[in-house]
């Protein structure tokens, strides 16, 4: 899996986990809202355009100004399977 294919996978699986910590409608919308990644309607990363590290980062700090500091001990585990992307702290 290149690096692309990498990021869009990890920003599904937060989306998918804030789906059910938020609701899918919540966590969708809020990911839409998201500059530089274009969201399917079940959630799933079509595309990302510019730097995707900045992307995956606006996207988790829109979930985080949602629920702080839950969101990102939600992440931890996604991590892990990644560990060539870098982790926002």
């Amino acid at each position: 899996m290149d690096q692309a294919e990498q990021y869009k996978a990890v920003m599904s699986e937060i989306i998918a986990k804030q789906s059910i910590i938020l609701g899918p409608d919540m966590a969708v919308a809020r990911a839409k809202k998201v500059s530089g990644i274009e969201i399917g309607d079940k959630g799933e990363v079509i595309s990302i355009s510019g730097d995707p590290a900045d992307a995956l980062k606006r996207l988790i700090d829109t979930y985080v100004e949602l629920s702080g500091q839950i969101v990102k001990n939600a992440l931890g585990s996604i991590f892990i399977r990644y560990p060539e992307i870098e982790q926002m702290h």
